[in-house]
């Protein structure tokens, strides 16, 4: 096992070198430019389809708009907010959150471009359904010539869609939080047991479907954004005068990389702490990834620009204001420089320092409700791959597999499961950023022909 752990973060660590930091970075910076940018100018509009004011119940498609941004959400606000902050400070230190927030305003962008695109390019799986994502993207836009590059991301969406790092977190802060300080003595049979409640848990949901997992995901996102929100202002009250010097921290040291110890990238700690940022931010906001794209194909609209509005909304709330939160609680409290955890465990820290004999208590809802979420969403990412790999009618195979991995994240290491899907994760990026990029102009005109229309119907 540890001779496996070491290939794949050696994998995992090359895969995230210069040339994926160009291609995520450089094609969000080339659609922000391309779009003039257009994510920052259209947000009122965006907000205004999300509550549904242009919906047609007769449009095609499973979901609504709501419905779509939420299982988008319910994947990426999760353990990425939580653990994956976490791990981003004890690796970079303060800097790393900088250059989070910078991949989440490209990565608005990218959002906006591979999501509109996944209306544009909807298309129809072996039992005829309507589906959306990049591998309907790349065979309706590109050709069937492109369909090996389809087949490719649906192939890393297999193991990239499992859940096991947030079933690892999981299991570690039900174990950290709560049995540990109740006398259980950590060991591989309490992870076991953790996972199997957590698979039964997960099994009664996934298996019933997309609509199932929409109305789950609807409920659960507001609900643990809300918690995790007071929970946070209450640490920022309670710590007020470190507001600022942490905000100035975070800029000052984004340059510095002082704290960064982590590999050196272009001969210095500012690349690896510039790429540390990248792959944190995209594992918590999945921008160019090509998981939210698969959600927000499922959206009952004929207006591609709309989905792309609203999908351009995701990395705003999920890294620009969740995993600041995170970051501002994890940091004001110190604990980060007191102690040597890292991931969940870093987290649940900073609430026990905050707020003392409660806090990681309300860090344990919240958790549950992040992951739980995150894991019914993933399970409709990974049966789409299958579907399109095999055909519609075994989608359902891959659910199994879903629920039996939940016992392998549930008792692995924490560096093997991040770096796994770290790698799978940039194996996705590849093919969903070139047909983004190849189809980009089709993007542009939808858009200039959507925006042209609006201007004739207020005029």
């Amino acid at each position: 096992m540890q001779t496996l752990e070491n290939l794949i973060v050696a994998a995992a660590n090359w895969i995230w070198g210069l040339p994926l930091l160009i291609l995520v970075m450089g094609s969000g910076l080339y659609f922000l430019v391309l779009s003039r940018l257009l994510p920052f100018r259209y947000l009122r509009h965006a907000i205004e389809v999300l509550r549904g004011r242009h919906d047609d119940p007769n449009d095609p498609g499973e979901i609504s708009h709501y419905e779509a941004l939420s299982t988008a959400l319910a994947a990426t606000v999760g353990m990425g907010n939580i653990s994956g902050v976490a791990v981003a400070i004890a690796v970079g230190g303060p800097g790393a959150i900088f250059w989070m927030w910078v991949s989440a305003i490209v990565g608005m962008a990218t959002k906006y471009f591979t999501c509109t695109l996944a209306i544009l390019y909807r298309g129809r799986d072996s039992r005829g359904d309507i589906q959306g994502g990049p591998m309907y993207v790349i065979t309706e836009g590109l050709g069937q010539k492109w369909k090996p590059l389809a087949s490719f991301f649906c192939i890393a969406g297999l193991i990239g869609c499992l859940p096991i790092f947030n079933v690892n977190q999981l299991t570690q802060a039900v174990r950290d939080i709560l049995l540990v300080p109740s006398g259980v003595a950590p060991s591989f049979g309490v992870n076991l047991v953790v996972g199997i409640v957590i698979a039964i848990l997960v099994a009664t949901v996934i298996f019933g479907g997309l609509h199932r997992i929409s109305r789950v995901a609807a409920r659960l996102v507001p609900f643990m954004v809300v918690v995790y929100f007071a929970a946070v202002i209450l640490i920022m009250v309670l710590n007020a005068d470190k507001i600022l010097p942490y905000l100035g921290l975070i800029v000052s040291n984004a340059f510095s990389a002082e704290n960064y110890n982590g590999d050196p990238l272009l001969g210095g700690a500012l690349g690896g702490l510039i790429v540390l940022g990248m792959r944190r931010a995209a594992f918590s906001n999945e921008a160019g990834i090509g998981t939210a794209p698969m959600a927000h194909g499922a959206a009952k609209t004929k207006e591609p620009v709309h989905e792309g509005l609203v999908a351009m909304l995701g990395p705003a709330i999920d890294t620009l204001v969740v995993c600041t939160l995170t970051a501002l609680a994890i940091l004001m409290t110190d604990v980060w420089q007191t102690t040597e955890a890292n991931g969940v465990t870093l987290t649940a820290n900073a609430f026990d320092a905050a707020l003392p004999g409660w806090g990681g208590y309300v860090l344990l809802v919240c958790i549950l409700s992040f992951s739980v979420s995150s894991l019914f969403s993933y399970s409709y990412f990974g049966t789409k791959c299958l579907s399109f790999l095999l055909d519609a009618e075994r989608a359902s195979y891959y659910n199994v597999a879903y629920v039996l991995s939940i016992l392998i994240g549930a008792t692995s290491s924490l560096a093997l499961i991040l770096n796994l899907i770290d790698l799978s994760f940039a194996l996705m990026a590849i093919p969903t950023i070139i047909s983004a990029v190849l189809l980009a102009p089709k993007v542009v005109a939808a858009t200039r022909a959507y925006f042209g229309r609006k201007v004739e119907e207020v005029g």
